[in-house]
């Protein structure tokens, strides 16, 4: 039975962040935040381009000038606003491989511009995961690397340049989600490390994400049983107020990782799941992108509502919880008027943004070659589907053919998943006869199919290319790229390499920038043989 207190419900309203189905804003949204609440969340269904999403965000705003807009948008190989075309940016692995946090810091800037032009107020991100183990199925090349010390110094970076422009930054996963070997939208995973360890590796980037005065901390849905061995940290007081809190100090807003994923609702159902990680510190429930409807919202409102009237849920947390997110939305309008006040007035002949992204992802690629680039003769590209990653949208394109194609016109590109593969190559090397052969994976020591064929198509073709644009942690062939990331730009960068200079007339991927003496660094090259 829901109490009718107005601003009990109002409250609940403001401790919520769903996301809805659309390009417009439908009316339960509008009438939602007239009454109270706290954030919408937008993902790659309401996205068409900039100019849209910033159309989207007046109309809220025209609701109520301090709701809160969130967007899950790392860059890299995890983006909402670019799913279309796939990011214009290299994501975290590659920025860790450059280790430069002055690059890191101006990349999370001009992704920061970005967003704040398109009225996008907080940003899901940075990963401030350490990816320790190499078997990682969710994080990857969203991490920025396997050491914490530099996983730390890359966070704090980040943060700095989003929230320079704006828009509140969200360290996640907390405690670290790199240590895993299962996804938390299909189950629970387990950080089986000791306590002394947690400190030394898990939570170091946390504490430089603290530092450097991350708004928001986004909790994964995983157990650490050196903390609290019964709960997930979602759930968990132990790991949200005694860890987090009182001990790391962090006083911004704590907000869940997707609260239908199975690793929380499989036991407790989403409104189970919402009302018990509000009781456990959580500030703001992220909901939608498997249940984006007024129904579900209502739900779980309602659930935190009778919580409250049930005694299950302390007022006064719910209360503190609403009074972080009113805090966050002042922060943010207040950085808004700051930056604005000091901004330029814009011009028609105003230079557009530099394309710090592609300069980023050059610099990131790194070379064993044995003398073969660019490509002697015309590209026969395959391309190797691993299985879906959930954290990746599946609409977003990756790969070689469109940037290679746009160098080397006639490029050959076939996309073979395991079961297209079937039991040979052969068919393959039939094909690619009197091509050079390029062979694009990604995660390559994480897929025994794909490792044996590439095993198999090197013996017959030692010249082939291989690009990894996955985490490199397997390096085979005569002449290896590895990327560290699939992004649009992490493609642009490979292809340049691969085709040599672009013809005349051919544009690179981003106009009215060529590359020039401003790339001061090349990718690492070693020559072998």
């Amino acid at each position: 039975m829901v109490d009718s207190s107005p601003s009990l419900r109002r409250m609940a309203a403001t401790v919520l962040q769903p996301g809805f189905t659309g390009t417009t804003a439908p009316d339960w949204v509008r009438q939602w935040i007239a009454a109270g609440l706290g954030t919408v969340v937008l993902f790659a269904r309401n996205v068409t381009d900039a100019a849209q999403v910033a159309a989207l965000t007046a109309t809220l705003r025209a609701e109520r000038p301090d709701i809160l807009v969130a967007i899950d948008e790392e860059a890299g190989d995890v983006t909402r606003l670019e799913s279309r075309r796939g990011s214009s940016r290299p994501g975290n692995l590659a920025l860790g491989a450059v280790d430069d946090p002055a690059l890191t810091e101006q990349v999370a800037h001009d992704l920061g511009q970005e967003l704040a032009e398109a009225g996008i107020t907080i940003n899901y991100a940075p990963v401030a995961d350490v990816n320790s183990n190499p078997n990682n199925p969710v994080i990857g090349v969203r991490a920025f690397g396997d050491d914490p010390h530099l996983v730390a110094r890359h966070t704090a970076a980040w943060i700095r340049g989003m929230q320079g422009s704006g828009v509140a930054a969200c360290a996640k996963h907390f405690p670290g989600h790199g240590d895993t070997s299962v996804d938390s939208h299909v189950a629970v995973p387990r950080i089986g490390a000791d306590r002394i360890r947690l400190d030394a590796v898990e939570l170091a980037p946390f504490r430089a994400a603290i530092a450097a005065g991350s708004q928001t901390i986004m909790t994964g849905h995983l157990l650490v049983p050196a903390i609290d061995p019964v709960r997930p940290a979602t759930l968990s007081r132990a790991v949200l107020v005694d860890l987090l809190r009182d001990e790391l100090g962090f006083t911004g807003v704590v907000v869940t990782d997707g609260i239908e994923m199975s690793a929380v609702t499989a036991r407790f159902g989403l409104a189970g799941a919402t009302v018990r990680a509000l009781a456990a510190g959580v500030d703001a429930v992220c909901v939608g992108g498997e249940h984006a409807d007024e129904a579900t919202a209502r739900l779980l409102r309602d659930a935190i509502v009778d919580a409250v009237t049930a005694g299950q849920l302390p007022a006064q947390r719910l209360a503190e919880a609403a009074e972080r997110i009113e805090r966050l939305a002042d922060w943010t309008a207040r950085r808004r008027t700051t930056l604005a006040d000091g901004a330029p007035s814009a011009s028609a002949d105003a230079p557009a943004r530099p394309t710090v992204g592609l300069t980023a992802a050059r610099r990131a690629v790194r070379v064993r070659a044995d003398g073969t680039l660019p490509l002697r003769g015309q590209p026969y590209v395959v391309e190797f589907a691993p299985p879906h990653n959930i954290a990746t949208g599946a609409e977003t394109p990756w790969g070689l053919r469109e940037p290679l194609t746009r160098r080397r016109p006639g490029t050959v590109t076939v996309r073979l998943t395991e079961v297209d593969l079937g039991r040979t190559p052969d068919p393959v090397l039939a094909a690619a006869d009197g091509h050079a052969l390029v062979l694009v994976v990604r995660d390559l020591h994480r897929h025994p199919w794909m490792s044996a064929a590439v095993d198999q198509l090197l013996a017959a073709r030692p010249d082939a290319v291989v690009v990894e644009m996955g985490v490199p942690v397997r390096v085979t062939g005569g002449t290896h790229l590895s990327t560290y990331g699939a992004s649009r730009a992490n493609a642009e960068a490979a292809a340049e390499l691969l085709a040599g200079p672009a013809p005349v007339g051919i544009e690179p991927a981003e106009p009215g920038r060529a590359r020039s003496a401003g790339d001061t660094q090349d990718p690492v090259v070693v020559h072998d043989g």
